[in-house]
């Protein structure tokens, strides 16, 4: 079953086409990532979900119904954050969540406090919170009320890796739990790691929307994954390498269609020692820099 479908939906502002006849299906109990360039309609797509923001044409439907979005089986956390910074911490978690679930939500908020390590923070107002700390409370108020669906704008911008960790398990949690979580993300290894399915969006067209493997199989085996001893400086000029992507510590060779891996080793070793050798298929970073990155516009413009 889809819990949301999307069906040609069209949204401009004055001249901009900021989403072009999208269509889309969010099965339910998964976890969809949304990426996308900044100003590619990701955000303005999860505005449209939201009902913050209706489509100039096509359709939405959420639990299979297009009529009348209920909103308060949806949690949305937007990536511009605000919650009240005067009240307790606590306080306002349960204020988010009984408006929006009508029920007394103090066991949730207190398990979630714990969870996300904020208990002794419960009584402290948000004004007092470190910008970290405000989003792990954000979360919490986004998902206390129990919501059918998740959806999560940039949700693991500014956490370090702790954080990031403890947002990766609660968002996890939450699909075992049934719940459909969408998220838009920059973190192209976020969404490797974590997404059911990957959906990205360029110039408001729908340009990927599948499993990683699906996406990475219309690619091939095309990328050679490689550790040296040295930086990619020596790695310049091999005969069927396309392009060389240094990472530093690891670098990715995208190889010509009628390239011999073998021969473009055997150079290498005749530069430096190698330490790993992997024909992979591309990863979700290379493939978004393939599809929005500077080479991809100068092909546009050629």
């Amino acid at each position: 079953m889809d819990t949301i479908v999307l069906e040609h939906v069209t949204k401009t502002f004055g001249k901009t086409v900021a989403v072009n006849d999208l269509s889309l299906k969010v099965p339910q109990g998964s976890v969809y990532g949304f990426i996308g360039p900044n100003g590619s309609g990701k955000t303005t797509t999860l505005r449209m979900i939201m009902n913050i923001l209706y489509p100039d044409s096509g359709e939405i439907k959420i639990f299979g119904d297009h009529n009348k979005i209920n909103t308060d089986r949806i949690g949305y956390m937007p990536e511009e954050r605000g919650i009240y910074t005067r009240m307790k911490v606590q306080e306002v978690l349960q204020f988010y969540g009984e408006l929006k679930s009508g029920r007394n939500v103090k066991n949730d908020v207190k398990m979630w406090l714990d969870k996300l390590d904020l208990s002794e923070w419960a009584n402290k107002k948000v004004e007092t919170l470190s910008k970290g700390m405000s989003q792990k409370v954000q979360f919490i108020a986004t998902v206390v009320s129990r919501p059918e669906i998740v959806i999560l704008d940039e949700p693991f911008t500014g956490f370090d890796p702790v954080n990031t960790e403890a947002i990766k398990d609660a968002v996890l949690e939450l699909q075992d739990q049934g719940t459909t979580v969408i998220f838009s993300t920059h973190d192209m290894n976020v969404a490797e790691k974590m997404c059911d399915f990957i959906f990205m969006i360029f110039k408001g067209k729908k340009v990927l929307d599948g499993t990683l493997s699906s996406i990475q199989d219309k690619y091939s085996n095309d990328t050679i994954r490689i550790k040296i001893n040295g930086d990619g400086d020596l790695l310049k000029n091999l005969k069927g390498v396309e392009k060389v992507n240094d990472f530093g510590q690891m670098q990715e060779l995208r190889m010509a269609q009628d390239c011999n891996p073998q021969e473009v080793l055997s150079t290498i070793m005749s530069r430096t020692h190698v330490y790993s050798f992997d024909i992979v298929k591309p990863s979700l970073h290379d493939i978004f820099i393939r599809i929005a990155g500077p080479e991809a516009r100068e092909v546009q413009h050629a």
